[in-house]
């Protein structure tokens, strides 16, 4: 073979790595992307009900994620962070997205939704691992997530009440006030919290559900989990329109503080059992 034909194979067989590498680089994108290429139709403001997700780690999820958490619901939207609605699939967060993964907002959604054939759920994710409760007041930023938890999630129910009703509240925190210098004064926090919602929402008797921390076996709690345990516990007896979720007998990821998949579903399904248990009264 002439120099010259040499050149030209090596030339072809460049191309054709080439060409070989793009294809599998695209079909590896398809496989990684989730299905929620056509923006999704929105049903009337009245019939699209808007429950916004708040809290730490375990209300953005850090179990890990299935198939199952990637199938779409005809009826399960969310907000996603650059503003628009697309179907609600795992991961839902934004916080930290190295991490996150399954939560229990998607179950509730879905849950919520086959309760009621004749809505669509807006999901609003804005929960901030690591949080304490401090973090969600006005004007408060949060260092780790160089995110303001507070101001980004009231700007986010608000952008998203313009296409639906905003119909709840779901709260999972409190890891991070367990301790002696911050427990004491969560259950007044919380209490503080929830008016601040609702005034600011415009929506004086907003459900406001809030979950239990897990409490797992072989990782005893002390006094400043228990106390924020009775806080939680308490909150139906205190603030109207409020519902406290068990987590009894859910499991961790191996960490001994995030809720596993499995039981961040069934808190999810909790949730939805809470929240319509309250609207029902």
């Amino acid at each position: 073979m002439t120099r010259t034909g040499r050149r030209r194979c090596l030339l072809h067989l460049v191309r054709r790595a080439s060409a070989t590498a793009v294809l599998a680089a695209g079909f590896a994108a398809c496989l990684a992307a989730p299905a929620t290429a056509q923006a999704p139709e929105l049903p009337d403001r009245e019939r699209f009900h808007l429950f916004l997700l708040v809290g730490q780690s375990n209300m953005a999820g850090r179990g890990e994620v299935a198939p199952q958490d990637r199938e779409p619901h005809p009826r399960v939207l969310m907000l996603a962070r650059d503003g628009t609605w697309v179907p609600a699939v795992e991961p839902m967060h934004f916080d930290k997205p190295d991490i996150v993964g399954v939560g229990p907002g998607r179950a509730f959604g879905v849950a919520v939704a086959e309760a009621n054939p004749g809505i669509t759920v807006g999901l609003i994710p804005a929960a901030v691992g690591g949080s304490p409760i401090d973090a969600w007041q006005p004007g408060a930023y949060y260092a780790p997530t160089k995110s303001h938890p507070w101001d980004d999630a009231l700007r986010r129910a608000r952008e998203a009440s313009e296409a639906g009703t905003l119909k709840g509240i779901l709260w999972h925190q409190g890891e991070s006030d367990a301790t002696a210098e911050l427990s004491g004064a969560y259950a007044q926090k919380l209490h503080a919290l929830v008016a601040r919602w609702r005034a600011e929402l415009q929506a004086p008797a907003l459900p406001f559900i809030a979950g239990r921390l897990g409490r797992f076996e072989g990782r005893p709690w002390d006094v400043h989990r228990e106390a924020i345990d009775a806080a939680h516990r308490a909150l139906p007896d205190v603030v109207p329109a409020a519902a406290c979720v068990s987590a009894d007998g859910l499991t961790h990821k191996g960490d001994g503080v995030h809720f596993d998949a499995d039981s961040a579903r069934t808190l999810g399904r909790r949730y939805a059992e809470a929240y319509l248990a309250v609207t029902r009264r």
